[in-house]
């Protein structure tokens, strides 16, 4: 997977159309997002349940992290070199896999153990039914409504930094993007060190759903506090509540998803579907920002991303098998 996916990388620096740029750029999410899924599947397959929030928050750290160190590799190391850009990025992705695929022990199943293939059964995996497996389905919902509202929350700070903060006029000099670049390294910061902590407390305490439910309220609270106060100073603020929730968030919810798969045979393939949940808000959440910002504004904007991040660290107590 990681092979096909730094390929479609490495053709997207020498893509001439937007219709190359569309079909690669989808490859490269589907090849990707099954490489996470199977990576994700090893937390399960080898580390004890009173482990896991700790090793997934040492695993989803890097996601975030890669965000500021990516940017900072095109733009000021590469001088924003178009295919050497890419390429770069293509590269590291093989080598930085390397050392899993290399290294980590890994057990296939037993032939009499594996199911005959068929484009069929391929088709019904991707349906797990609700009502036989609700924890599962709500733990879906909640991961959907999270990755929702973080896709909310952060698609127009850019244009909420120069529109709303005006942060040229305070800054002269300096641009809204500068700003945004502070409030991401910020974010970062607090991701990898919530993602961390969070993953520690929570084995040690055995509890999954509270400190979900604390990093849902964390990021909605970020939101509101946008929402009512427009200046630079709460955007620094919301990038630290921002950044503490999504951190513990990424870390204890992982944790709490691998508790609740319904076979373990099927742990990559469940966890797949999970990832669905992550991928697709992204597309939803522009769907759904656009026209609040547009006749409604920032403030509605904020307000429904609160309200999103409320729904998912309510929703996340219907989960009965977990703690």
């Amino acid at each position: 997977m990681v092979l096909l996916a730094a390929i479609c990388l490495g053709l997207l620096a020498k893509a001439g159309t937007v219709v190359a740029v569309a079909v690669l750029w989808f490859l490269f999410g589907a090849f990707q997002n099954g490489e996470y899924a199977t990576l994700s599947a090893a937390v399960p397959d080898h580390v004890p349940v009173g482990q896991r929030a700790t090793v997934s928050g040492w695993v989803g750290m890097p996601i975030a992290l890669g965000l500021v160190l990516g940017t900072v590799l095109v733009v000021d190391v590469l001088n924003q070199r178009l295919v050497a850009g890419y390429v770069t990025l293509a590269v590291l992705m093989v080598l930085l896999a390397l050392p899993f695929v290399l290294f980590t022990p890994d057990y296939p199943l037993a032939p009499h153990d594996r199911e005959p293939f068929s484009w069929r059964r391929l088709a019904s995996s991707y349906w797990l039914s609700p009502r036989e497996y609700p924890d599962f389905g709500w733990a879906w919902l909640t991961r959907f409504l999270t990755s929702l509202a973080i896709a909310m929350g952060t698609l127009y700070l850019l244009y909420f930094l120069r529109d709303a903060v005006h942060y040229a006029r305070l800054f002269p000099g300096q641009t809204a993007a500068d700003g945004l670049l502070i409030l991401i390294l910020i974010y970062t910061g607090c991701v990898v060190l919530a993602s961390i902590v969070g993953g520690v407390i929570s084995d040690r305490r055995g509890r999954r759903k509270m400190l979900v439910t604390v990093s849902g309220l964390l990021m909605a609270a970020a939101a509101l506090l946008l929402t009512f106060v427009e200046t630079w100073d709460a955007a620094l603020l919301a990038a630290v509540l921002f950044g503490l929730g999504y951190g513990a968030y990424i870390a204890v919810d992982q944790a709490l998803i691998t508790q609740v798969l319904p076979a373990a045979r099927d742990r990559a393939k469940d966890l797949g579907i999970i990832n669905i949940a992550i991928v697709c808000p992204g597309a939803i959440g522009a769907v759904i920002a656009a026209p609040l910002v547009s006749l409604a504004g920032y403030p509605a904007l904020f307000g429904a991303t609160a309200v999103v991040a409320i729904a998912a660290a309510i929703g996340v107590w219907k989960i009965k098998s977990v703690s």
